[in-house]
């Protein structure tokens, strides 16, 4: 295994039948809260985001910035389990998502579709707006 594992977030929005479906917002800056972390910087277009959680805690909390005045926060709460890889390469973190809070300036509601973080771009996440 290798590679760092990342929580991978697709858009949607609920259609006319209340059926999901996939959406695109017009801009999007992730930072980490209470750093000067940019994680994605103005992206445009934004259909899916891949976003890392910190291996030190067993929270993330990302702010989410769609424009100059509106912003959302996503708490996640995950489990960091540390396991042996090898001698030559040591430890590696498996981590599982545990729940998710966010405020909803903009963000409806998350959906967890599997809660492995891992490295082969799962799904993780649905954020609807």
């Amino acid at each position: 295994m290798t590679g760092r594992p990342m929580m991978n977030c697709r858009i949607y929005t609920l259609g006319e039948l209340g059926m999901a479906e996939r959406d695109t917002l017009d801009s999007l800056t992730v930072t980490a809260f209470g750093t000067d972390s940019v994680l994605v910087n103005n992206q445009q277009e934004v259909r899916d985001v891949t976003l890392p959680l910190r291996y030190t805690a067993d929270s993330t909390v990302l702010v989410l910035r769609y424009s100059r005045h509106t912003a959302d926060t996503l708490t996640v709460r995950h489990v960091n389990t540390p396991y042996f890889l090898s001698m030559d390469c040591g430890y590696q973190v498996q981590q599982r998502l545990g729940s998710v809070d966010h405020t909803r300036h903009r963000l409806d509601s998350i959906h967890i579709s599997d809660n492995e973080v891992g490295i082969y771009g799962s799904e993780n996440l649905q954020l609807f707006y």
